[in-house]
């Protein structure tokens, strides 16, 4: 792949990932208004390679962040290492 193709998937894949993030936002805020339950769960990762950093309101939100961040993380070292050894 040549660079520019590299930073057109970058730019696309940072305004996506921006894009969902505030979609589920919205749905959020729209779901709890309906509902009117008052309970908000929520929580992220962070992830500084190759390490997880999890946060969140209860426990099954974080088991469910952490494994998710476990899986995103296992994938993106796959396609290193496959980008590496496509590379030579």
């Amino acid at each position: 792949m040549d660079t520019q193709t590299l930073y057109s998937l970058g730019t696309i894949l940072t305004f996506a990932g921006m894009l969902i993030i505030i979609v589920a936002t919205d749905a959020q805020i729209l779901l709890s208004k309906s509902r009117k339950t008052g309970k908000v769960k929520g929580g992220g990762a962070i992830t500084i390679e190759p390490i997880p950093i999890v946060f969140g309101t209860d426990k099954e939100f974080l088991r469910t962040v952490m494994l998710l961040s476990i899986v995103l993380t296992a994938l993106l070292i796959m396609v290193i290492m496959m980008l590496h050894f496509l590379s030579k």
